[in-house]
């Protein structure tokens, strides 16, 4: 699990209403059930106008899984492409068969079996970038769901705002309800903004940042794999691949200085 999230959205609610009793309002002020079954409602009912209904769904799944560490680290995937690449090297590509469909990514998989069964380059980059394509797309609707939401939020929560002030109008005989009723009509309001910068639109940002991180992975994959058909040295393998990943990078040059000066001879 990863707090990032949860932190945000916990720290921005609480200055919210600390800066609301500071500036001398009081949180039953803010507190309305049915502005917020008006905008969550009216919000959710204008997406699936929108969208389809798998499409919700899967919006759902990718927003839990940006609060979840990655499935995949770039470091370790290099080092079992590279592992791959030294098995190639030693007694052929045909010895990957063996281990190929035990590998920690179905897309690295695939992509190590079509090589296997003597695919071109060419048809093998074009085949796996159509998967990746596909994946890209998929997460882009996910992604678009919820900034969907948080465009529609806002005036959801107007359109409460005005329910709220035609059912004041609509009691103009008793005045010492009317402010009352018309700072109540406003809370939906709030809920529709909050509910869009807080959450609909940030949640969407994590599912593009994320699918990021996972076609950049695929694309990592994809390069081994072709290096692999090519029968690169995994020396270089690794080079190329740690491209893709800057920390494993780092981390590899720091590992390799670390060696370097375990190996030297200490001065005096």
């Amino acid at each position: 699990m990863q707090p990032g999230p949860i932190i945000g959205i916990v720290f921005a609610l609480f200055a919210i209403l600390v800066g609301n009793v500071l500036e001398g309002g009081h949180l039953g002020s803010i507190v309305g059930g049915p502005a917020a079954l008006i905008v969550i409602g009216g919000t959710i009912g204008a997406v699936m106008v929108q969208y389809p209904m798998s499409t919700l769904l899967e919006a759902v799944r990718a927003a839990g899984r940006t609060f979840k560490k990655p499935s995949q680290d770039g470091a370790k995937l290099i080092d079992e492409i590279v592992d791959y690449a030294n098995r190639a090297r030693k007694d052929g590509i045909l010895a990957l068969e063996k281990v190929a469909a035990g590998a920690s990514d179905p897309f690295l998989a695939k992509a190590l079996m079509m090589a296997i069964d003597g695919a071109d380059s060419t048809t093998l980059r074009e085949t796996m970038e159509i998967a990746i394509g596909q994946q890209e797309e998929h997460g882009e609707d996910a992604a678009k769901a919820f900034e969907a939401a948080g465009g529609y939020c806002p005036t959801v929560g107007i359109i409460g705002a005005v329910l709220g002030l035609i059912h004041v109008m609509s009691n103009l005989s008793d005045i010492g309800a009317v402010g009352a009723g018309i700072a109540g009509a406003f809370v939906a309001t709030i809920y529709g903004v909050a509910a869009a910068n807080i959450l609909f639109l940030p949640l969407g940002g994590r599912i593009k940042l994320r699918l990021r991180e996972e076609i950049t992975l695929k694309e990592l994959s994809l390069v081994g794999v072709l290096a692999i058909q090519e029968g690169m040295n995994p020396k270089l393998v690794r080079e190329r691949l740690t491209e893709f990943v800057p920390h494993a990078k780092t981390a590899g040059h720091a590992a390799g200085g670390d060696a370097a000066r375990a190996a030297a001879p200490q001065s005096l």
